[in-house]
């Protein structure tokens, strides 16, 4: 893919002006070569949709829904508040992109929680009694709206976008080259067939690891996390950080329970996007790999 083609991707996988332009690519069909289980034999897996989710297993994760119902998974939309009797339904909960409703259609500061206090206390005493927790959440306001739900697990989410500052243009590429992407049991996967070389990402957030975790994707000194007060609005006064280190993926075991987070979201997608139906996601020729990240990781959470 040409530069700015690239450009028109990411900006229309990410700016809040292009939301009805999206839509789910259902010719995505990758070969799983091993399913997990049986189809519709496997445990559930609950995508989230009771917090103003910009990413919904009908809407944008349809693929990666598909996906998943492939490998033998019931997957299945998750409505409401977070509550035990719920969750204790479910083997695996996604949260992608959640957000609060003063920030559905208004990305600026400030970015409440999407969660209650009683949410969170209730999703990690989940996972610390043996659930499994999939939090996804991107750039600005997205990050912001997830913040205290990661800290919870001890994950310091920043609220701004994670930009390369030397090339400027195209998706982030994290590859075992150049250690970018770690070599670990989730990138290994379960046999050879399954390790995973190189992913991409489309612009998302940066944080920073608890002691315990274990990346996954790690920036380089190329980037810096841009934060700005209106997502994609960057001027000479935008604070930036240095994040060379910092993460984008990441994992960790908590009490009997596990938990997988990334700071960004079109990554697991696999997209249209615009009046031309350009491809955006796990369907794009640099992302080729990113399915079996995807299976990699709900695997080692189930």
């Amino acid at each position: 893919m040409k530069t700015g083609i690239l450009t028109i991707l990411i900006i229309v996988l990410s700016a809040g002006l292009t939301f009805s332009q999206q839509v789910a690519d259902t010719t995505y069909n990758p070969i799983i070569h091993n399913p997990e289980y049986q189809l519709g034999k496997g445990p559930v897996i609950f995508i989230d949709e009771g917090h103003h989710n910009f990413h919904t297993k009908e809407g944008r994760y349809k693929a990666f829904a598909i996906l998943l119902e492939r490998d033998g998974y019931k997957v299945e939309a998750y409505k409401g508040a977070l509550v035990k009797n719920k969750l204790s339904k479910c083997k695996i909960l996604v949260i992608s992109n959640a957000l609060n409703e003063k920030n559905v259609t208004n990305w600026v500061l400030p970015t409440p929680s999407a969660f209650t206090d009683e949410e969170i206390k209730i999703v990690k005493e989940w996972v610390t009694e043996g659930g499994s927790l999939f939090l996804i959440a991107d750039h600005m306001p997205m990050a912001g709206a997830a913040k205290n739900l990661a800290a919870a697990f001890e994950f310091n989410f920043y609220n701004g976008f994670a930009l390369d500052t030397i090339s400027k243009s195209g998706p982030a590429i994290f590859k075992r080259s150049d250690a970018t992407l770690a070599e670990n049991e989730i990138t290994n996967g379960r046999n050879a067939g399954e390790r995973v070389t190189r992913v991409a990402s489309f612009t998302g957030q940066a944080f920073k690891l608890p002691e315990d975790a274990t990346p996954i994707l790690k920036f380089n000194e190329n980037f810096k996390i841009f934060l700005p007060d209106t997502a994609w609005q960057f001027n000479k006064k935008t604070k930036r950080i240095e994040v060379d280190g910092w993460s984008q993926g990441a994992y960790k075991k908590y009490g009997k329970g596990k938990v997988v987070v990334f700071g960004e979201a079109a990554m697991f997608s696999a997209q249209l996007a615009g009046p031309q139906k350009i491809k955006a996601g796990m369907n794009t020729e640099v992302a080729k790999e990113n399915y079996q990240l995807l299976l990699n990781i709900i695997h080692w959470l189930d």
